[in-house]
């Protein structure tokens, strides 16, 4: 993906998310003058509405949502309109403050607002009642908004609000348009007009997801409607596939009727990417010479492509790295890199001119490579029967290694080599070909790949104060989501949240000498290091004192909270978790309770594994715990398999939990261990 695609994909994401759940979240906004009056007539009877149609219990229900679609000469125009029902207390408090969120590229005209009080009477939004603030900054880019409160909103008043949007020099080419938001809507509906000019041979096609209605009717001026009716609100859940692959709406873009099979339109696309990007992986012989010294003695394929992929990604800086240390202005002034050799020359270039200089080198070193194609399955599970190229992106080299395929993608630099992002590993991947194009199954790394290894040396005090030092190492996927989640922040800030983190499980915690180490590096874990003292962490009644030694476990709540689950269970990646606590025992107390955890597991699925003992002298406590999930690259579940993994994760969190009784004045027990993997 080249870093516009990127940013811009970026940016969308971002706003799409606040559509679906912010009310309203819809790119916004200045104010028309209070007393525009050309609203449409409110029905008395929706004045009168006690409880909602489409979803009972619901607190507040859309009566429309309506938008129109034009995409005019120059300029791609939205015009949104929603009317709501508000019918409790927390109906008033959820729709009364709104955010309208936008980009920089986005214009906004004509927006008003007002509040109808079941009496009848009408109260306008003022334009002295709405400000801008920035809500999401991330990767340089920022997401505003216009905030403001609808005036006078109580149970059982409608709101509604209206705006257009400019998206200046644009088409609505793939352009997404969601059919259900936080709440209930009894009737949505989008007017669209495509583009109409002699001189443009494409035709506006329409490609739509869990909808129930998918016929167009043919309104006046060019437009064309569709409706759907009584949609329930979409509903966030934990560890819940991508939005878009669960709720309902439609994909507008533009292409040639050209009647093509799903296979033979893969094919025809394969062949033309691959021609596309051949001359960018064109290596000259600077390339040759760089490629052979890189190598050097190395006598396996693996060991060659190991090199050449760790040169790649320790050599050559990447501009499209946050942690790169380059300035926008510095980003901008960035000369393009035209082939392979210029990438190498200069130690510079983009996430794309790096997986290029890669492709060159390792066929200078005598192995077939190719551009291979791969969706976002952060985004959406790509459908191959949908015949065209744009949830498909350029992300990975695929190196033939004997009689099958390898991918690596080191312009994403934080993936060690063997792995992909977990975004494009488990999906079907279109190798290209300038003959056979052919999608090829990307295995998911194993659980040991991506491992949150945790170790403790603490001490105990007859009060139950555990302090002592500690050290989390994360690797793979694991690593990779660490240092996203850091690399853009300050020292001080990492360690703030580092600090939050921990709060938010054992509230007293106090840390000192923190060390979070390899935050921007390439190749090593992602390290927190630090010493810890919690107050109270071991309850002290008597001469007794209860302990739990699953240190890092300790005040984590059950994965799953609810009963009953709507949509499937998701997670991104199979990870493990290894930890080694030693807790020195306070002078005079000994293990008094024999038992431990109980050893578990789900066939290749899982394994839940824990040991626990003392060193001989009765004075060191010694606590080992192993897990894994997603054995076997199993990470999607249907809705019916959520009651035995609720039962799995909560045996999980009640064998955590487990507590240990030390007791003052008695000789150490002896216990019942379970050997550890």
């Amino acid at each position: 993906m080249t870093p516009s695609r990127l940013l811009l994909s970026l940016s969308l994401s971002l706003l799409f998310t606040c559509l679906l759940l912010c009310p309203p979240c819809v790119p916004g906004a200045a104010v028309l003058a209070a007393g525009d009056n050309d609203w449409q007539p409110i029905d008395p009877a929706h004045l009168s509405m006690k409880e909602p149609m489409v979803e009972k219990g619901a607190d507040a229900e859309a009566l429309f949502w309506q938008v129109r679609v034009s995409d005019e000469a120059q300029d791609l125009v939205f015009t949104h309109h929603i009317r709501i029902k508000v019918f409790t207390e927390r109906g008033r408090e959820s729709q009364s403050k709104i955010d309208i969120p936008y980009l920089s590229f986005i214009k906004i005209r004509d927006v008003a607002g007002r509040t109808i009080k079941p009496d009848g009477q009408i109260v306008e939004l003022k334009k002295e009642d709405v400000f801008e603030r920035t809500i999401v900054k991330v990767s340089g880019l920022k997401l505003k908004a216009k905030s403001f409160a609808m005036p006078g909103v109580e149970p059982g008043a409608v709101i509604e609000y209206r705006w257009r949007e400019v998206r200046a020099g644009m088409l609505a080419n793939y352009v997404r348009l969601p059919y259900q938001r936080e709440i209930p809507v009894q009737s949505v509906t989008y007017y669209i007009k495509p583009l109409s000019n002699p001189y443009f041979p494409y035709g506006m096609r329409a490609q739509f997801y869990r909808m129930s209605n998918t016929s167009f009717v043919k309104e006046k001026n060019g437009f064309h409607s569709l409706t759907m009716t009584n949609v329930p609100a979409f509903h966030e859940e934990a560890r819940m596939p991508p939005q878009d692959q669960v709720r309902s709406w439609m994909l507008i873009y533009y292409s040639r009727d050209r009647k093509l099979t799903p296979d033979k339109f893969w094919k025809d696309y394969g062949r033309e990417k691959h021609d596309e990007f051949k001359s960018r992986m064109k290596a000259n012989d600077e390339v040759r010479t760089a490629s052979a010294e890189i190598t050097g003695d190395a006598s396996t394929p693996e060991q060659k492509l190991e090199r050449i992929y760790d040169y790649c990604r320790t050599r050559i800086k990447n501009a499209s790295d946050d942690a790169s240390g380059l300035t926008a202005v510095e980003r901008e002034k960035l000369k393009e890199n035209k082939n392979p050799s210029d990438t190498l020359k200069r130690g510079v270039g983009w996430g794309g001119d790096i997986d290029m200089l890669f492709a060159a080198l390792v066929t200078t070193a005598g192995f077939d490579a190719r551009i291979a194609l791969a969706a976002d399955r952060s985004d959406i599970f790509f459908d191959m029967d949908f015949a065209d190229g744009y949830f498909l992106d350029p992300s990975s080299i695929a190196v033939r290694v004997g009689d099958g395929w390898r991918f690596f993608n080191p312009g994403f630099n934080y993936i060690p080599s063997g792995m992909l992002r977990w975004q494009e590993e488990g999906t079907h991947t279109l190798v290209t070909d300038p003959k056979e194009p052919t999608f090829v199954p990307v295995p998911i790394s194993a659980p040991e790949k991506s491992m949150e290894k945790r170790t403790a040396r603490l001490r105990l005090d007859e009060q139950g104060t555990l302090e002592g030092d500690v050290r989390i190492e994360y690797t793979g996927h694991a690593a990779v989501d660490m240092k996203e989640a850091n690399d853009e922040d300050s020292p001080n800030a990492r360690e703030e949240a580092l600090r939050d983190r921990i709060r938010s499980r054992m509230s007293a915690t106090e840390l000192s000498d923190i060390r979070i180490e390899n935050v921007t590096d390439s190749v090593k874990p992602f390290v927190y290091a630090f010493h810890v003292r919690v107050p109270g962490y071991a309850q002290r009644t008597g001469k007794r004192l209860f302990l739990q030694p699953s240190f890092f476990r300790r005040g984590i709540g059950p994965l799953f909270s609810t009963s009953e689950r709507r949509h499937s269970i998701y997670f991104h990646y199979p990870w493990s978790e290894q930890d080694d606590v030693e807790v020195e025992l306070p002078t005079g107390f000994a293990l008094e309770s024999p038992e431990a955890p109980a050893k578990f597991g789900a066939n290749e699925l899982s394994q839940y594994n824990v040991s626990l003992s003392v060193t001989k002298d009765g004075r060191t406590l010694i606590y080992k715990r192993n897990f894994f999930f997603g054995g076997g690259g199993n990470i999607l579940f249907p809705t019916t398999a959520y009651a035995p993994l609720k039962t799995y994760f909560d045996e999980v969190h009640k064998q955590d939990g487990h507590a240990v009784t030390l007791k003052q004045g008695v000789t150490s027990a002896s216990v019942s261990t379970s050997p550890s993997n």
